[in-house]
């Protein structure tokens, strides 16, 4: 067996290092009377421990595969070493589809031939036909300057999704991106609502809220809001990890997080129907029944939650709950609510021009009356390259810049923050998390899991609708 699966598991399929008193007995939830919040729904860690893992292994467990159709230029075989994110973005999105066709109340067993689960689970094999298969992420990665066998980062993930989606009827959802930290409530009403006044016509809503709670290490200040997100109807968990790890949480117990790992080596295959043992045997292979669980402060500070809203009713409870439960746990906001967007909330480099030009149009920025302020461009400049800076924020900072420099200086620093927002990223996205926790090359990027790879996109693929 690969020695990533064995690292991860032990002889007995049990969790590595997992096992503590018998031989064999996991580890997974602490023996102690306490609380264990897994995805909305709340257990006690020793009454409810059969049920718990029940919850757990009812989730789709994605982890890397080999030996699946070959992938891109390079012609990759496995995602062992680059995938483990692109994992993690396929077990929210089964988690969604799973509460949103079968319930939050569903449970697996290795007898369920269920046609509505069969055809969740179908999609997420590796093969080129299934809509969320490795090869569809991958490829459609290629549109966020993502190449086959490049690291994700929780939002490029998130938006790759939000366009897998489309091409999928069945699957009855749509994904948002809430950017910067920013749920402007007009965007998602404006993409689920088919008929204005009318709730009857809601799209469900998969809604994703990228984060960057910290440079290197998360700030301590945002784990009781973090605790507060896995305790909401819901809730689909986080996509995130730890440095050099991508990890899909689902709840967690005191002060440790719950998570399913994606680092297992597992063969590709096909579950079909389930009219075969090999069937069978392989639709296990997407179940785990023992979480890991980590310290809160171990966690990676980039991170994505994800809340899965079925009618527009689910939608406002949520937002209400996230002011009073969730912005109420910190002292500093996990993130901001807002009906529209603010006149200076720009997300790309476009909207950065259309942007200064109505602060010019309105005067508040003369660049003919301006006086030279080195100290002030060099502020303005610092701040916007500075990755943990609102652009919200850098907008005005440079706006006031502008006034005491002249209009090349400005334009300079309009120019080197255009180039840090060409794509559809922001201040808390993937390339933050690459560049601070992970070795990151010229052409293809392992995420110092595992394997060094080469190569590019594939062109002739296409989506199947």
């Amino acid at each position: 067996m690969d020695s990533v699966f064995e690292a991860y598991l032990g002889p007995d399929g049990m969790l590595a290092g997992a096992v503590a008193g018998a031989v064999g007995e996991p580890d997974d939830i602490p023996k102690v009377n306490t609380t264990v919040w897994v995805l909305g729904k709340r257990y006690n860690a020793i009454q409810e421990i059969d049920l718990i893992r029940r919850d757990i292994q009812s989730r789709l467990w994605c982890t890397y595969r080999r030996g699946f159709v070959p992938l891109g230029a390079p012609q990759l075989t496995t995602d062992k070493g680059w995938g483990c994110m692109l994992r993690c973005g396929q077990m929210v999105l089964a988690q969604a589809l799973i509460d949103l066709h079968l319930g939050r109340d569903w449970f697996w067993t290795p007898e369920v031939r269920d046609s509505t689960y069969l055809k969740i689970v179908n999609r997420f094999e590796d093969s080129r036909k299934s809509y969320f298969s490795i090869h569809q992420i991958a490829l459609m990665g290629d549109s966020e300057d993502k190449k086959v066998g490049q690291w994700f980062g929780p939002n490029t993930v998130a938006q790759v999704l939000k366009k897998l989606v489309r091409y999928d009827d069945w699957c009855s959802i749509v994904v948002h991106v809430a950017m910067d930290n920013t749920i402007v409530t007009d965007d998602i009403y404006s993409l689920c609502l088919e008929k204005p006044n009318n709730d009857e016509s809601w799209k469900p809503l998969l809604l994703i809220i990228p984060l960057r709670l910290g440079l290197s290490e998360i700030n301590p200040i945002y784990i009781p809001a973090l605790k507060s997100c896995f305790e909401l109807v819901g809730s689909c968990g986080m996509i995130g990890g730890r440095p050099n790890q991508a990890l899909y949480f689902v709840g967690y117990v005191d002060d440790e997080v719950l998570y399913l790992d994606p680092h297992t080596t597992q063969r590709s295959g096909s579950v079909g129907q389930k009219t075969s043992q090999d069937e069978v045997d392989f639709d296990a292979t997407f179940h785990q029944r023992y979480a890991g669980r980590i310290s809160f402060q171990q966690m990676d500070p980039s991170m994505a939650m994800c809340f899965l809203c079925k009618s527009r009713l689910s939608f406002e409870v949520l937002l209400d709950n996230l002011r009073t439960q969730v912005l109420a746990a910190c002292t500093q906001p996990l993130l901001e609510i807002t009906k529209s967007r603010s006149t200076e909330w720009v997300s790309t480099s476009a909207g950065i021009e259309s942007n200064f030009t109505t602060l010019n149009t309105a005067g508040l920025v003369n660049f003919n009356a301006c006086s030279t302020s080195t100290t002030a461009s060099s502020a303005a400049s610092s701040d916007a390259t500075n990755s943990n800076t609102p652009r919200t924020t850098i907008v005005k900072t440079i706006g006031t810049s502008a006034r005491a420099t002249g209009a090349a200086e400005a334009a300079a620093i309009i120019e080197n923050y255009k180039n840090r927002c060409n794509r559809t990223i922001s201040s808390c996205d993937s390339e933050d998390f690459e560049n601070v926790n992970h070795i990151h090359a010229t052409g293809l990027t392992s995420n110092g899991c595992d394997a060094n790879l080469e190569g590019d996109s594939d062109e002739d693929f296409e989506i199947i609708s």
